[in-house]
């Protein structure tokens, strides 16, 4: 680039897509670039450090700015001696609030507009979102610009996003400047950081095995490279004056990879691809809705104690099952937009990206796992886990044998005692009057010592005991004193699953603990950083939720 400066703005600069477009507009030498973004300084990777943005920066070429969208006086000043803007700054997706969505995606869009109105930026590009017209229950096959907004958005993101579009085509004209809207569908590619992660963290949960709906909805995925080529497209559109400009401005263009595919086939090559086990299991998209309801009533309740975001809820559902395809012709006639990387090449140079998170790239467990160092590491975790099948198919056999023989026939207790212990005795005694071989085959006689309690162990027992008994003592002092809130309700919990386990009939019990027994220990082996994860995740917020409990008690003794 020669001559007199030219500078151009891009807002959310830091975003997945917006890093791309700036790394495009360097590289081509179109313009200088102005990174808008709302952290206070950049922090760039070791990788973008020595690459296109980190040369740019120390050159001049690319200046950073901290802008928050919502001040118009940040946004003035981000904005001012621009060329052109290309606004593509939007709040995670995810987070589930119409506050935030509203206060970027509308104010802090009005704002940009504004600002662009006052300083005569001569263009707009506005990143949008094929979603603005999904209503998340009528699937949309080869859709078109012709498409309305819903009456009932999919969510609040959407919502405002559509809002936010509609005020840019509006502000076309005014005062010289001209805007258009690009909304580009299911962008993917390197840096991503919500559609592949949330795929691979699926995965390694063990969820990546089940297709929500029938599998056969079509999606039309964008490469970020192609999004990125589209706001360079728009802009020469814009920026080429006569009847080109003036077909461009004011209007919305579908961007996508013109490469329709059914959306489960796509997330299979994205996860097998990384080494984990493709879906197959179907389940129906109206059996999820209900408990995707109830897991968002949930997140209503409890998410200003600082639940997460959950992935089942019915937008997610219906974003999972529906088609979702859109026409590119518009793009292509008005604005010159053709693909430049191939689904199949993007999808390549996507799994390449993130070889980090491939399944043999996992740390390996090292020594036992936490199940079996909690069974004792011995016969029993070994039997539990599966490590030695035939020995835990014998205890199985034997399992059920005595619920039909003891506990089926609706003995008392005490009876079924009696009757096991009569079993066994009868078992040791011909047992130990066995010939050491009989037909050939030896048999391996059971020694006393394995019935022998050292003394080393009965201590260990006895202080154990003895140990519970001081800590129950203590609880009871503490509840005695009637300062200790969290303790009592704890007390009373751990006694109603008490009470409710102790009216479950024994015959009940034991169909119900068996498979428990052989099948939780080894699913948590399996899953263990997972299900630790969540468990730590539940820890943290019952301590958030037992700090706010606490707060308002204390402030309502305060006000007392």
């Amino acid at each position: 680039m020669s001559g007199e400066e030219r500078w151009c703005v891009v807002t959310g600069g830091r975003g997945f897509a917006a890093r791309h477009l700036v790394e495009m507009l360097i590289r081509y030498d179109l313009f200088l670039v102005r990174i808008a973004d709302l952290e206070p300084a950049i922090q760039l990777s070791a990788e973008e450090e020595s690459g296109t943005i980190g040369e740019a920066l120390k050159s001049g070429r690319a200046k950073y700015v901290s802008t928050d969208l919502r001040d118009k006086a940040q946004v003035l000043k981000a904005i001012e001696g621009a060329e052109v803007v290309f606004h593509m700054a939007a709040p995670n997706s995810s987070v589930n609030s119409y506050q935030l969505h509203y206060s970027v995606n509308v104010q802090g869009t009005k704002n940009v507009i504004d600002a662009c109105v006052e300083l005569k930026v001569k263009r707009l590009i506005y990143t949008s979102s094929a979603s603005v017209v999904f209503d998340g229950i009528h699937g949309i096959f080869n859709g078109d610009e012709s498409l309305p907004y819903p009456t009932k958005p999919l969510d609040s993101y959407t919502a405002t996003k559509s809002e936010g579009e509609a005020a840019v085509i509006k502000a076309n004209g005014t005062n010289g400047l001209l805007t258009c809207s690009l909304r580009p569908s299911s962008i993917f590619g390197p840096g991503d950081r919500l559609f592949v992660p949330s795929l691979i963290a699926a995965a390694r949960a063990g969820k990546s095995k089940f297709i929500i709906g029938d599998g056969n909805n079509i999606y039309d995925f964008t490469y970020v490279e192609n999004v990125a080529h589209a706001h360079i497209c728009a802009e020469r559109a814009l920026a080429s004056g006569g009847g080109v400009a003036e077909k461009a401005a004011g209007q919305a263009y579908f961007i996508t990879n013109m490469e329709p595919i059914k959306f489960w086939e796509f997330t299979s090559l994205v996860v097998e691809g990384l080494g984990y086990e493709r879906p197959r299991i179907k389940i129906p998209a109206f059996a999820m809705m209900p408990l995707a309801h109830v897991v968002e009533w949930t997140y209503k309740l409890l998410g200003p104690y600082g639940m997460k975001v959950p992935q089942l809820i019915p937008s997610r559902i219906r974003l999972l099952s529906c088609s979702r395809s859109f026409s590119c012709s518009k793009a292509k006639d008005r604005l010159g937009y053709a693909p430049i990387i191939s689904l199949e090449e993007g999808l390549k140079r996507t799994l390449e990206s993130f070889t980090h998170l491939r399944a043999d790239n996992q740390p390996k467990r090292k020594g036992p796992s936490k199940a079996h160092r909690c069974l004792g590491g011995g016969r029993v975790a070994d039997t539990l886990l599966w490590k030695d099948k035939r020995q835990t198919l014998m205890t199985l056999l034997i399992l059920i044998a005595i619920y039909y023989n003891f506990v089926a026939s609706q003995s008392t207790i005490i009876n079924a005692l009696s009757k096991l212990l009569l079993v066994v005795s009868v078992f040791l005694f011909v047992h130990g009057n066995l010939p050491e071989r009989i037909f050939g085959y030896t048999i391996e006689k059971i020694p006393v010592s394995y019935f022998h309690l050292s003394e080393d162990k009965s201590h260990q027992v006895a202080l154990s005991v003895a140990s519970s008994w001081n800590a129950s003592v203590n609880v009871l002092k503490s509840l005695c004193k009637g300062n200790d809130w969290m303790l009592f309700l704890k007390v009373v919990l751990l006694l109603l699953i008490l009470s409710f386990i102790g009216a479950i009939k024994f015959q009940s019990l034991f169909i119900i603990g068996l498979p428990v027994a052989f099948m939780a220990f080894s699913i948590y082996e399996k899953h263990e950083q997972a299900i630790d994860a969540k468990f730590l995740e539940a820890v943290s917020f019952g301590c958030k939720l037992k700090s706010d409990m606490s707060q308002k008690i204390t402030g309502a003794k305060k006000n007392d």
